[in-house]
């Protein structure tokens, strides 16, 4: 099967410089959170439209992956959500990782980009796109 990647990685000025996949749940949560009482304020169910996910965690994913399945399989299928690190210029890079499976729709990678970017935003990291491009989050130096 042939997935699609993007990556946030953690760099100096993160709020962070590693996470666990409970720190990404927390995250997620606050995300539901905050569209939940955007969706109070504008007496609309916006939480729904704003994560069409379950999150699903599956045995062989133990600590380092879960799966966010789309409640309606005709617009949203699945992606999957990771933590790791890699060696680079010898030092350990850790990462969040939102990977998409050859059948997802374009409903699953507008919201992989959405959640990509305010993971990124919430711990201040650099954000490497499904299409190569870069977006830098943490406080830069003039």
């Amino acid at each position: 099967m042939k997935m699609k990647s993007a990556f946030i990685y953690f760099v100096d000025g993160s709020t962070a410089q590693t996470a666990t996949i409970p720190d990404v749940k927390a995250k997620f949560k606050r995300y539901t959170d905050m569209t939940k009482k955007t969706g109070e304020q504008l007496g609309w169910g916006y939480a729904d439209a704003a994560f069409p996910y379950v999150v699903e965690d599956r045995p062989e994913g133990a600590d380092q992956w879960f799966l966010l399945k789309g409640k309606d399989p005709k617009e949203y299928k699945y992606m999957i959500v990771g933590v790791g690190s890699k060696e680079a210029d010898g030092k350990e890079k850790h990462y969040i990782q939102i990977a998409l499976p050859e059948s997802a729709t374009n409903g699953d990678m507008s919201k992989a980009n959405e959640y990509c970017r305010f993971l990124a935003r919430e711990f201040k990291a650099e954000l490497h796109l499904f299409n190569g491009r870069i977006q830098y989050f943490q406080p830069r130096k003039p």
